[in-house]
């Protein structure tokens, strides 16, 4: 019962993890860049590397904060349910 909470709660969790990797993107990836413009996969300006490197970059962003996210909520839930939500 409490891990099927939590697999519901990991779901309502999941939509501010992936808004709060973008703000995190939106910054890293001017400084990278070295210019004010977001990447963008169709701007025919852009280089394969450019976007490769942007996508590889976002999908490392996007995976810490979801692995901190998770890792929060696993610990917020035990404390409150006395049960950790994953493998023991």
């Amino acid at each position: 019962m409490s891990k099927t909470l939590y697999s519901q709660l990991n779901l309502v969790r999941s939509a501010p993890g992936g808004l709060a990797a973008g703000r995190v993107l939106t910054p890293v990836w001017q400084r990278i860049a070295g210019n004010n413009e977001a990447r963008n996969a169709t701007d025919k300006h852009r280089t394969w590397q450019e976007l490769l490197i942007a996508g590889a970059v976002q999908g490392a962003i996007l995976d810490a904060v979801t692995a901190a996210a998770a890792r929060t909520g696993a610990v917020a839930f035990e404390k409150a349910c006395v049960v950790w939500p994953g493998k023991n």
